[in-house]
C-alpha cells in the first residue's frame, strides 16, 4: 500500500501513533494475558477511547473490543457491549467449524467513510470459531451468514472492527485497509 507502519508493543510508539490496527490470531484469554502482561491496557483505552485516535481489530482483535468471551471465559477490553460466542452450528454435516474460506458482508449501517467502498458482492476472508454478539444493535457494522446470520463487523465512533482477514481479502481488503488508512 506504500503506507509506513511500525509493528510493536512499545508503549512509546504507540503513543505516537495517529492509527491503530490490533491484529489477531489465537486464543481470546492468551491475548488479553499477552495485552496485560505487556502493561498496554491503559495506554490502548487512553488512545482509543481518551483521545478518540481510529482503531481497526482484525478477527481475534475485533472480538477483544468485547466485555467477555466463551473463549478462556474472561473479560475484554469492553469498548463494545458484545460477548463472543462459539459458533453454534445446526447442520454440522454442511457447515463446519471454524468458518473458513470467503462469504459475503452485509452492511447494516451506512455510519462511516469505510461504508462507501463496499461493494453487494463484495467477498471476504473468514477463519474463526467465535464471533460476536453484539447487544447494542447500533454497533453491528456487517453481518454475514454461516448457518445463521452473525456479526461480521463492529463499529462505534472511532473504532473499528472486523472479523473476517481484510489482508487477505484481495482488492475488497486492499481497499477497506487503504480507505482506514485515509480516515
Amino acid at each position: 500500500m506504500g503506507v509506513n507502519c511500525i509493528v510493536t508493543s512499545e508503549m512509546e510508539e504507540i503513543k505516537k501513533a495517529k492509527k491503530l490496527i490490533l491484529p489477531g490470531v489465537g486464543h481470546f484469554k492468551n491475548a488479553m494475558q499477552n495485552l496485560h502482561e505487556l502493561g498496554l491496557i491503559e495506554i490502548i483505552n487512553r488512545k482509543v477511547i481518551g483521545e478518540k485516535t481510529p482503531i481497526l481489530g482484525i478477527c481475534l482483535g475485533t472480538q477483544l473490543f468485547a466485555k467477555y468471551s466463551e473463549e478462556g471465559n474472561c473479560k475484554g477490553l469492553g469498548w463494545i457491549d458484545a460477548e463472543v460466542i462459539k459458533f453454534k452450528i445446526s447442520k454440522k454435516l454442511r457447515f463446519k467449524v471454524p468458518h473458513m474460506g470467503w462469504n459475503n458482508v452485509s452492511v447494516k449501517k451506512n455510519a462511516n467513510r469505510l461504508d462507501k467502498i463496499i461493494k453487494e458482492d463484495d467477498q471476504f476472508y473468514f477463519v474463526h470459531s467465535y464471533h460476536l454478539k453484539c447487544n447494542n444493535p447500533s454497533d453491528v457494522w456487517m453481518t454475514s451468514d454461516y448457518n445463521y446470520e452473525f456479526v461480521s463487523a463492529v463499529n462505534r465512533e472511532n473504532i473499528y472492527g472486523t472479523q473476517f482477514h481484510p489482508e487477505k481479502s484481495h482488492d475488497a481488503g486492499f481497499e477497506l485497509l487503504k480507505s482506514f488508512v485515509e480516515l
